[in-house]
């Protein structure tokens, strides 16, 4: 059972839990991955509410969201398996069936083809609707040399921003 909210009603507790962790979760070619993700902004764009999620280049959840273009945003609403957390944001999708490994439970979406997770209930479906790659000229220099200095692990693994129009948000009961 689903019910629905008003995404602004939940936005102080969606935007303080993205600074923990919440699962970006997508699915193509019949194949459902997710993904830990700590940095993301809900807002108005065109008139419309938007949830952007930020993803690395390398990151096998960037092909699928490039290939079907939905994606949910899982939140924890109370205690939280800190282990969901560390293997989806440790482990890529490329050599794991996290959602196996972990036993988590698929809900299905309403309007886009991507579940939700019951075990984090909170659950916004979105849409892409404009993608953006990272430009690191544009990027202040105090952030540049924090996550993009060369020569550290992520210096050359830039981030593509997507904004997804919400087109449901529920909690899973």
């Amino acid at each position: 059972m689903k019910k629905e909210i008003n995404v602004w009603e939940y936005a102080g507790q969606i935007l303080e839990q993205t600074g923990k962790g919440v699962l970006l979760t997508t699915k193509a070619d019949g194949k459902v991955n997710t993904m830990t993700i700590g940095w993301g902004t809900l807002g108005i764009e065109w008139g419309k509410p938007i949830c952007t999620v930020f993803v690395r280049q390398s990151r096998h959840t960037k092909s699928m969201l490039d290939a079907s273009g939905e994606f949910t945003v899982n939140v924890p609403m109370g205690q939280i398996d800190k282990n969901i957390l560390s293997v989806c944001g440790t482990k890529s999708g490329r050599d794991l069936d996290k959602i196996a490994q972990l036993g988590l439970t698929l809900e299905e979406g309403q309007t886009v083809s991507v579940p939700g997770i019951k075990e984090l209930p909170l659950t916004m479906e979105c849409k892409v609707i404009y993608q953006q790659d990272q430009v690191l000229s544009a990027i202040d220099e105090e952030c540049r040399n924090r996550y993009y200095a060369p020569g550290t692990p992520n210096g050359d693994d830039f981030h593509t921003a997507y904004y997804g129009l919400i087109t449901a948000a529920y909690i899973i009961e």
